[in-house]
Protein backbone atom coordinates (compact mmCIF):
# COMPACT_ATOMS: atom_id res chain seq x y z
CA UNK A 1 0.00 0.00 0.00
CA UNK A 2 1.45 3.52 -0.71
CA UNK A 3 -0.34 6.92 0.56
CA UNK A 4 -0.24 10.16 -0.92
CA UNK A 5 -0.10 13.03 1.59
CA UNK A 6 -0.61 16.37 0.68
CA UNK A 7 -0.22 20.04 2.52
CA UNK A 8 0.20 23.41 1.91
CA UNK A 9 0.75 26.00 5.47
CA UNK A 10 3.13 26.59 7.69
CA UNK A 11 4.93 23.63 10.13
CA UNK A 12 1.74 23.00 12.01
CA UNK A 13 0.40 21.57 8.91
CA UNK A 14 3.49 19.85 8.01
CA UNK A 15 4.60 17.89 10.62
CA UNK A 16 1.85 15.99 11.29
CA UNK A 17 2.00 14.57 7.97
CA UNK A 18 5.18 13.48 8.65
CA UNK A 19 4.04 11.81 11.75
CA UNK A 20 1.44 10.14 9.76
CA UNK A 21 3.90 8.76 7.15
CA UNK A 22 6.19 7.77 9.61
CA UNK A 23 3.44 5.55 11.07
CA UNK A 24 2.37 4.33 7.63
CA UNK A 25 5.56 3.16 7.13
CA UNK A 26 6.29 1.51 10.67
CA UNK A 27 2.77 -0.64 9.75
CA UNK A 28 4.42 -1.97 6.63
CA UNK A 29 3.08 1.08 3.82
CA UNK A 30 4.79 3.46 1.93
CA UNK A 31 3.73 7.14 2.01
CA UNK A 32 4.93 10.28 -0.01
CA UNK A 33 4.61 13.74 0.72
CA UNK A 34 3.80 16.52 -1.36
CA UNK A 35 4.21 20.15 0.30
CA UNK A 36 5.94 23.31 0.12
CA UNK A 37 9.92 22.41 0.22
CA UNK A 38 10.73 25.56 2.69
CA UNK A 39 14.15 24.63 4.16
CA UNK A 40 13.11 23.91 7.57
CA UNK A 41 10.22 21.22 5.88
CA UNK A 42 12.79 19.03 4.14
CA UNK A 43 15.19 19.16 7.27
CA UNK A 44 12.14 17.68 9.30
CA UNK A 45 11.40 14.87 6.37
CA UNK A 46 14.92 14.39 6.14
CA UNK A 47 15.37 13.61 9.85
CA UNK A 48 12.52 10.80 9.67
CA UNK A 49 13.01 9.56 5.82
CA UNK A 50 9.85 10.86 4.20
CA UNK A 51 10.24 11.41 0.92
CA UNK A 52 9.10 14.91 0.62
CA UNK A 53 7.89 16.36 -3.00
CA UNK A 54 7.92 20.29 -3.63
CA UNK A 55 4.44 21.57 -4.27
CA UNK A 56 3.62 25.58 -4.95
CA UNK A 57 5.80 28.07 -3.70
CA UNK A 58 7.55 27.79 -0.10
CA UNK A 59 5.51 29.42 2.60
CA UNK A 60 8.31 31.64 3.71
CA UNK A 61 7.94 33.79 0.16
CA UNK A 62 4.64 34.33 1.27
CA UNK A 63 4.45 34.68 5.03
CA UNK A 64 8.00 36.67 4.97
CA UNK A 65 7.47 38.93 1.74
CA UNK A 66 8.14 42.65 1.58
CA UNK A 67 4.06 43.30 2.58
CA UNK A 68 1.52 41.33 4.33
CA UNK A 69 -0.36 39.17 1.83
CA UNK A 70 -3.73 41.15 0.72
CA UNK A 71 -7.03 39.95 -0.89
CA UNK A 72 -5.59 40.30 -3.47
CA UNK A 73 -2.62 38.02 -3.08
CA UNK A 74 -4.98 35.49 -2.20
CA UNK A 75 -6.73 35.35 -5.63
CA UNK A 76 -3.06 35.16 -7.01
CA UNK A 77 -1.86 32.30 -4.97
CA UNK A 78 -5.25 30.37 -4.78
CA UNK A 79 -5.05 29.38 -8.65
CA UNK A 80 -1.42 29.31 -8.44
CA UNK A 81 -1.76 25.91 -5.63
CA UNK A 82 -4.76 24.58 -7.13
CA UNK A 83 -2.59 24.21 -10.37
CA UNK A 84 0.52 22.65 -8.46
CA UNK A 85 -1.88 20.50 -6.72
CA UNK A 86 -2.96 18.84 -10.29
CA UNK A 87 0.33 19.32 -11.87
CA UNK A 88 2.18 16.97 -8.69
CA UNK A 89 -0.40 15.29 -7.52
CA UNK A 90 -1.72 13.68 -10.68
CA UNK A 91 1.70 11.91 -11.15
CA UNK A 92 2.33 11.03 -7.80
CA UNK A 93 -1.05 9.61 -7.16
CA UNK A 94 -0.77 7.10 -10.64
CA UNK A 95 0.79 4.35 -8.25
CA UNK A 96 -1.17 5.63 -4.99
CA UNK A 97 -4.01 3.79 -3.14
CA UNK A 98 -5.09 6.41 -1.46
CA UNK A 99 -4.90 10.19 -0.93
CA UNK A 100 -4.55 12.83 2.30
CA UNK A 101 -4.86 16.04 1.97
CA UNK A 102 -4.77 19.04 4.45
CA UNK A 103 -3.67 22.85 5.05
CA UNK A 104 -4.94 25.56 3.45
CA UNK A 105 -8.51 24.57 1.89
CA UNK A 106 -6.48 21.89 -0.65
CA UNK A 107 -8.59 22.66 -3.78
CA UNK A 108 -7.92 20.13 -6.88
CA UNK A 109 -6.76 17.22 -4.09
CA UNK A 110 -10.30 15.72 -4.42
CA UNK A 111 -10.47 16.05 -8.39
CA UNK A 112 -7.42 14.43 -8.54
CA UNK A 113 -8.21 11.51 -6.18
CA UNK A 114 -11.60 10.99 -8.31
CA UNK A 115 -9.74 11.07 -11.33
CA UNK A 116 -7.47 8.09 -10.41
CA UNK A 117 -10.05 6.08 -8.47
CA UNK A 118 -8.42 6.12 -5.12
CA UNK A 119 -9.78 6.98 -1.85
CA UNK A 120 -10.05 10.83 -0.81
CA UNK A 121 -9.53 12.31 3.10
CA UNK A 122 -10.08 15.48 4.04
CA UNK A 123 -7.96 16.09 7.20
CA UNK A 124 -7.77 19.24 9.42
CA UNK A 125 -6.14 20.31 12.76
CA UNK A 126 -9.24 22.18 14.18
CA UNK A 127 -12.51 22.59 12.82
CA UNK A 128 -12.56 26.47 12.35
CA UNK A 129 -13.97 26.76 8.94
CA UNK A 130 -16.33 23.53 9.02
CA UNK A 131 -19.97 24.33 8.52
CA UNK A 132 -21.57 24.65 11.59
CA UNK A 133 -25.91 25.11 12.03
CA UNK A 134 -24.84 26.60 15.41
CA UNK A 135 -21.76 29.18 14.57
CA UNK A 136 -21.98 31.81 11.58
CA UNK A 137 -18.42 31.85 9.91
CA UNK A 138 -17.54 34.77 11.65
CA UNK A 139 -17.34 32.75 15.04
CA UNK A 140 -16.22 29.49 13.73
CA UNK A 141 -13.67 31.35 11.34
CA UNK A 142 -12.81 34.56 13.04
CA UNK A 143 -11.95 37.14 11.04
CA UNK A 144 -14.45 36.38 8.06
CA UNK A 145 -16.28 39.02 6.81
CA UNK A 146 -20.52 38.93 6.67
CA UNK A 147 -23.37 40.60 4.92
CA UNK A 148 -23.90 43.39 7.46
CA UNK A 149 -26.89 43.23 9.04
CA UNK A 150 -27.33 38.88 7.93
CA UNK A 151 -28.07 36.94 11.05
CA UNK A 152 -29.17 33.34 9.34
CA UNK A 153 -26.50 31.14 10.14
CA UNK A 154 -27.64 28.86 7.39
CA UNK A 155 -27.76 31.83 4.80
CA UNK A 156 -24.01 33.12 6.32
CA UNK A 157 -22.16 29.76 5.43
CA UNK A 158 -24.05 29.74 2.28
CA UNK A 159 -22.18 33.24 1.96
CA UNK A 160 -19.11 31.63 2.98
CA UNK A 161 -19.21 28.63 0.24
CA UNK A 162 -19.64 30.90 -2.40
CA UNK A 163 -16.08 33.15 -1.00
CA UNK A 164 -14.87 29.67 -1.13
CA UNK A 165 -16.06 29.12 -4.77
CA UNK A 166 -15.30 32.80 -6.25
CA UNK A 167 -11.34 32.09 -4.88
CA UNK A 168 -10.97 29.03 -5.87
CA UNK A 169 -14.02 28.01 -8.62
CA UNK A 170 -12.40 29.37 -12.01
CA UNK A 171 -9.14 27.53 -11.39
CA UNK A 172 -10.77 24.42 -10.52
CA UNK A 173 -13.12 23.76 -12.87
CA UNK A 174 -10.83 24.34 -15.76
CA UNK A 175 -8.11 21.52 -14.55
CA UNK A 176 -10.89 19.47 -14.13
CA UNK A 177 -12.10 19.98 -17.39
CA UNK A 178 -8.87 19.17 -18.74
CA UNK A 179 -8.62 16.04 -17.19
CA UNK A 180 -12.00 15.17 -18.53
CA UNK A 181 -14.38 15.96 -15.01
CA UNK A 182 -17.73 17.90 -14.95
CA UNK A 183 -17.71 21.83 -12.69
CA UNK A 184 -18.15 21.66 -9.27
CA UNK A 185 -20.26 24.43 -8.24
CA UNK A 186 -19.98 24.25 -4.26
CA UNK A 187 -16.36 24.16 -3.97
CA UNK A 188 -15.92 23.92 -0.41
CA UNK A 189 -18.39 21.57 0.17
CA UNK A 190 -17.28 19.29 -2.37
CA UNK A 191 -13.26 19.29 -0.62
CA UNK A 192 -14.43 18.61 3.12
CA UNK A 193 -16.73 16.16 1.33
CA UNK A 194 -19.12 14.45 4.13
CA UNK A 195 -16.58 12.75 6.56
CA UNK A 196 -13.37 14.96 7.38
CA UNK A 197 -10.69 13.34 9.68
CA UNK A 198 -10.27 15.84 12.51
CA UNK A 199 -6.49 15.27 14.20
CA UNK A 200 -7.02 16.98 16.99
CA UNK A 201 -7.21 15.93 20.61
CA UNK A 202 -10.64 15.19 22.03
CA UNK A 203 -9.77 16.98 25.26
CA UNK A 204 -8.18 20.26 23.71
CA UNK A 205 -10.72 20.53 20.95
CA UNK A 206 -13.97 18.60 21.48
CA UNK A 207 -16.02 20.89 19.37
CA UNK A 208 -17.52 17.73 16.92
CA UNK A 209 -21.02 18.28 18.30
CA UNK A 210 -21.27 21.92 16.76
CA UNK A 211 -20.81 20.96 13.17
CA UNK A 212 -22.89 19.67 10.53
CA UNK A 213 -20.70 17.05 9.14
CA UNK A 214 -19.60 13.68 10.07
CA UNK A 215 -16.93 14.26 11.71
CA UNK A 216 -14.44 11.64 12.57
CA UNK A 217 -11.67 12.30 15.50
CA UNK A 218 -8.67 10.46 15.34
CA UNK A 219 -6.36 12.44 17.85
CA UNK A 220 -3.23 14.34 17.28
CA UNK A 221 -1.08 13.55 14.12
CA UNK A 222 2.03 13.52 17.18
CA UNK A 223 5.93 12.84 15.33
CA UNK A 224 7.92 10.87 18.57
CA UNK A 225 11.22 13.79 19.01
CA UNK A 226 14.15 12.02 20.73
CA UNK A 227 16.54 14.72 19.60
CA UNK A 228 18.82 15.23 23.03
CA UNK A 229 18.49 19.65 23.83
CA UNK A 230 21.81 21.19 22.25
CA UNK A 231 24.70 21.46 24.56
CA UNK A 232 23.73 25.48 25.68
CA UNK A 233 20.37 24.63 25.90
CA UNK A 234 21.09 21.65 28.64
CA UNK A 235 23.74 23.90 30.21
CA UNK A 236 20.99 26.89 30.63
CA UNK A 237 18.31 25.03 32.45
CA UNK A 238 21.23 23.42 34.87
CA UNK A 239 22.26 26.99 35.75
CA UNK A 240 18.97 28.27 37.61
CA UNK A 241 15.12 27.66 38.34
CA UNK A 242 13.33 26.58 35.08
CA UNK A 243 12.93 29.49 32.78
CA UNK A 244 9.53 30.25 30.95
CA UNK A 245 9.74 29.13 27.07
CA UNK A 246 8.71 32.00 24.13
CA UNK A 247 7.99 31.45 20.94
CA UNK A 248 5.66 31.98 17.84
CA UNK A 249 7.11 29.25 15.52
CA UNK A 250 5.54 29.95 12.11
CA UNK A 251 3.76 33.47 12.82
CA UNK A 252 5.32 36.92 11.14
CA UNK A 253 4.28 38.42 13.79
CA UNK A 254 3.82 41.88 11.70
CA UNK A 255 3.17 45.06 13.75
CA UNK A 256 4.20 43.04 16.84
CA UNK A 257 7.92 42.87 15.77
CA UNK A 258 9.38 44.21 19.24
CA UNK A 259 7.32 42.08 21.27
CA UNK A 260 10.38 40.87 22.84
CA UNK A 261 10.43 43.90 24.98
CA UNK A 262 7.64 43.25 26.29
CA UNK A 263 7.78 39.69 27.15
CA UNK A 264 11.36 39.76 28.39
CA UNK A 265 10.57 42.10 30.64
CA UNK A 266 7.26 40.15 32.26
CA UNK A 267 9.17 37.40 32.52
CA UNK A 268 12.02 39.04 34.47
CA UNK A 269 8.77 40.79 36.57
CA UNK A 270 7.75 37.16 37.51
CA UNK A 271 11.50 36.61 38.89
CA UNK A 272 12.30 34.42 35.88
CA UNK A 273 14.49 33.71 32.60
CA UNK A 274 13.78 33.11 29.35
CA UNK A 275 14.62 30.93 26.85
CA UNK A 276 13.35 32.74 23.64
CA UNK A 277 12.30 30.82 20.20
CA UNK A 278 14.12 32.62 17.52
CA UNK A 279 11.01 31.69 14.60
CA UNK A 280 10.40 33.04 11.54
CA UNK A 281 9.18 36.43 13.43
CA UNK A 282 13.28 36.58 14.18
CA UNK A 283 12.86 37.33 17.79
CA UNK A 284 16.10 38.52 19.36
CA UNK A 285 17.25 39.25 22.98
CA UNK A 286 16.82 42.56 23.97
CA UNK A 287 19.89 43.08 26.06
CA UNK A 288 23.38 40.95 27.02
CA UNK A 289 21.93 39.82 30.11
CA UNK A 290 22.93 36.04 30.71
CA UNK A 291 19.29 35.37 31.78
CA UNK A 292 18.07 35.15 28.66
CA UNK A 293 18.49 32.21 25.70
CA UNK A 294 17.97 32.51 21.89
CA UNK A 295 16.98 28.87 20.18
CA UNK A 296 16.09 27.76 17.26
CA UNK A 297 15.22 24.78 15.90
CA UNK A 298 14.52 22.87 19.17
CA UNK A 299 13.17 19.58 20.60
CA UNK A 300 9.81 21.28 22.10
CA UNK A 301 8.85 17.24 23.41
CA UNK A 302 12.12 17.53 25.25
CA UNK A 303 12.01 21.19 26.62
CA UNK A 304 8.20 21.62 27.54
CA UNK A 305 8.63 19.68 30.44
CA UNK A 306 11.77 20.92 31.99
CA UNK A 307 10.47 25.01 31.73
CA UNK A 308 8.41 26.68 34.32
CA UNK A 309 5.55 27.70 31.26
CA UNK A 310 4.85 28.10 27.55
CA UNK A 311 3.95 31.66 26.49
CA UNK A 312 3.17 30.91 22.81
CA UNK A 313 0.71 31.67 19.57
CA UNK A 314 -1.57 29.34 20.15
CA UNK A 315 -0.75 26.84 17.35
CA UNK A 316 -2.30 23.33 17.16
CA UNK A 317 0.97 21.73 17.49
CA UNK A 318 2.81 24.02 20.25
CA UNK A 319 -0.86 23.93 21.85
CA UNK A 320 -0.90 20.05 22.19
CA UNK A 321 3.05 19.78 22.88
CA UNK A 322 2.68 22.05 26.10
CA UNK A 323 -0.43 20.67 27.09
CA UNK A 324 0.82 17.16 26.67
CA UNK A 325 4.05 18.02 28.59
CA UNK A 326 1.71 19.10 31.58
CA UNK A 327 3.71 22.69 31.23
CA UNK A 328 1.25 25.73 31.90
CA UNK A 329 0.51 28.80 28.90
CA UNK A 330 -0.12 31.54 27.92
CA UNK A 331 -1.54 32.31 24.90
CA UNK A 332 -0.90 35.54 22.79
CA UNK A 333 -3.16 34.41 19.62
CA UNK A 334 -2.74 35.95 16.13
CA UNK A 335 -4.68 34.36 13.72
CA UNK A 336 -7.39 31.70 12.70
CA UNK A 337 -8.30 28.86 14.97
CA UNK A 338 -5.54 30.48 17.73
CA UNK A 339 -8.06 32.32 19.62
CA UNK A 340 -10.03 29.06 19.97
CA UNK A 341 -7.12 26.96 21.07
CA UNK A 342 -6.05 29.88 23.77
CA UNK A 343 -10.20 30.13 24.86
CA UNK A 344 -9.70 26.06 25.60
CA UNK A 345 -6.71 26.21 27.59
CA UNK A 346 -8.04 28.77 29.58
CA UNK A 347 -11.51 26.56 29.89
CA UNK A 348 -9.44 23.96 31.32
CA UNK A 349 -7.38 25.98 33.62
CA UNK A 350 -3.78 24.90 32.07
CA UNK A 351 -3.13 28.68 31.25
CA UNK A 352 -4.73 31.84 30.38
CA UNK A 353 -5.92 33.50 27.01
CA UNK A 354 -4.13 36.87 26.22
CA UNK A 355 -6.94 38.51 24.52
CA UNK A 356 -7.18 41.94 24.27
CA UNK A 357 -5.44 44.36 22.15
CA UNK A 358 -1.28 44.89 21.83
CA UNK A 359 0.37 42.98 24.86
CA UNK A 360 2.46 44.97 27.05
CA UNK A 361 4.74 44.37 29.60
CA UNK A 362 2.48 44.95 32.63
CA UNK A 363 -0.35 42.85 30.93
CA UNK A 364 2.01 39.79 30.41
CA UNK A 365 3.63 39.92 33.85
CA UNK A 366 0.32 39.88 35.21
CA UNK A 367 -1.42 36.79 32.50
CA UNK A 368 2.40 34.91 33.63
CA UNK A 369 1.25 35.13 37.29
CA UNK A 370 -1.93 33.86 37.04
CA UNK A 371 -0.35 31.05 34.62
CA UNK A 372 2.78 30.08 37.11
CA UNK A 373 0.63 30.02 40.24
CA UNK A 374 0.58 26.10 41.86
CA UNK A 375 -3.04 25.83 40.90
CA UNK A 376 -2.64 26.24 37.70
CA UNK A 377 0.42 24.09 37.24
CA UNK A 378 -1.48 21.51 39.32
CA UNK A 379 -4.19 21.37 36.89
CA UNK A 380 -1.55 21.55 33.76
CA UNK A 381 -0.18 18.09 34.85
CA UNK A 382 -3.47 16.48 35.59
CA UNK A 383 -4.56 16.97 31.92
CA UNK A 384 -1.50 16.13 30.63
CA UNK A 385 -2.03 12.72 31.89
CA UNK A 386 -5.33 12.40 29.17
CA UNK A 387 -3.83 14.00 26.41
CA UNK A 388 -4.07 10.66 23.69
CA UNK A 389 -0.65 10.21 22.08
CA UNK A 390 -2.26 7.10 19.41
CA UNK A 391 -3.53 9.53 16.64
CA UNK A 392 -1.27 8.54 13.67
CA UNK A 393 -1.83 4.93 14.86
CA UNK A 394 -5.78 5.44 14.40
CA UNK A 395 -5.38 7.53 11.10
CA UNK A 396 -3.17 4.82 9.54
CA UNK A 397 -5.07 2.17 10.25
CA UNK A 398 -8.15 3.28 9.00
CA UNK A 399 -6.22 4.11 5.58
CA UNK A 400 -5.08 0.54 5.52
CA UNK A 401 -8.49 -1.14 6.49
CA UNK A 402 -9.98 1.51 3.73
CA UNK A 403 -7.86 -0.12 0.55
CA UNK A 404 -7.69 -3.56 1.89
Amino acid sequence: MRVLLSTWGSRGDVEPLVALASRLRELGAEAVLAAPADEEFTALTDRVGVPLVPLGPTVRSIVLGERPPSAGAAFQLAPELVAARYDTLLKLGEDCDALVATGLIPVGARSVADKLGIPYVFACFHTVGLPSPYLPPSAARPGTPTPEGEKDVKKLWEYDALRVSELYGEAENTHRAAIGLPPVNNIRDYVFGDRPWLAADPILWPWRSLLSLDVVQTGAWILPDSRPLPDEVEAFLAAGDPPVYVGFGSMALRGATGIAEDVIPAIRAQGRRVILGRGWAGLAAIDDRDDCLVVGEVNHQALFGRVAAVLHHGGAGTTTTASAAGVPQVVIPQIVDQPIWGRRIADLGIGVLYDGPTPSMESLSAALSVALSPEVRARAKAVAGAIRTDGTTVAAKMLLDAVS
